[in-house]
């Protein structure tokens, strides 16, 4: 039997995109399934979602009763597909800027690592569509800050379009992850490193979002420079 895999897509307010995304991640590979988590969205994402569950068996449906956050999303994700029989567990973003066409280059490539990551800046060459030179340049920036803080060894750890094997996974501590922004995917990348799993990056083109409202925010990059230096204490004291 071939070894299944679960795409977890976090959504709010992401119904004009939802139909469309859900059918290109399903015709890349046989094996592929969705979980839509769903931070119960006013435009009716989640009740959308039920609908294409009701009608194909290989989208599945979490609903939150309000907006929790992008980590804590993953996190109820993550627990979902361990609760069930999923060799590998995947971040996706719900806006197109994570193309489905990728899928398969991931599951090619997790055949070799235990965790593959998504690229925008991969060996210094950036593919970043459409994203004003302050916002690539803050990523840009970022991503070097993380590196220099943590030692993580990687060129874009603030991505997030993952690939997990799920013994990855199984082998964290869910519940102690405190990120919830975007210094979630650096946590939990760091996490995965300090286990001595086997991290590869492979190119994405990464495409800003058209639909809907960016959900960055001050609160998001705040936290994320505070949780690599938590990252690196905890480090030093033997936490980690």
């Amino acid at each position: 039997m071939a070894e299944r895999a679960l795409v977890i897509v976090p959504t709010y307010n992401e119904r004009d995109n939802i139909a469309t995304l859900l059918n290109r991640i399903l015709e890349q590979d046989p094996r592929l399934e969705v979980l839509i988590v769903d931070d119960g969205s006013p435009d009716g994402t989640g009740e959308l979602a039920d609908q294409i569950a009701a009608r194909e068996p290989r989208v599945h449906v979490v609903h939150r009763a309000q907006k929790l956050g992008l980590g804590t999303a993953y996190c109820a994700g993550f627990h979902w597909a361990l609760e069930r029989d999923y060799a590998y567990i995947f971040e996706m973003d719900a806006d197109f800027s994570h193309d489905p066409a990728h899928l398969p280059t991931f599951l090619a490539a997790i055949q070799n690592a235990d965790l593959v990551l998504g690229s925008r800046y991969n060996r210094g060459k950036v593919t970043v569509v459409n994203w004003p030179i302050r916002r690539l340049m803050l990523s840009y920036a970022a991503n070097l800050y993380a590196r220099w803080v943590t030692g993580l060894p990687l060129d874009d750890s603030t991505g997030g379009f993952k690939c997990f094997r799920r013994s990855v996974l199984q082998a964290i501590d869910l519940d102690s992850v405190r990120s919830n922004g975007y210094g979630f995917q650096i946590e939990v990348s760091y996490l995965a490193w300090r286990k001595h799993f086997r991290i590869v990056e492979i190119p994405i083109v990464f495409h800003d979002r058209t639909e809907g409202q960016s959900k960055m925010s001050r609160k998001i990059v705040f936290e994320a420079i505070w949780m690599v230096w938590r990252l690196r204490w905890r480090t030093l004291t033997g936490k980690i």
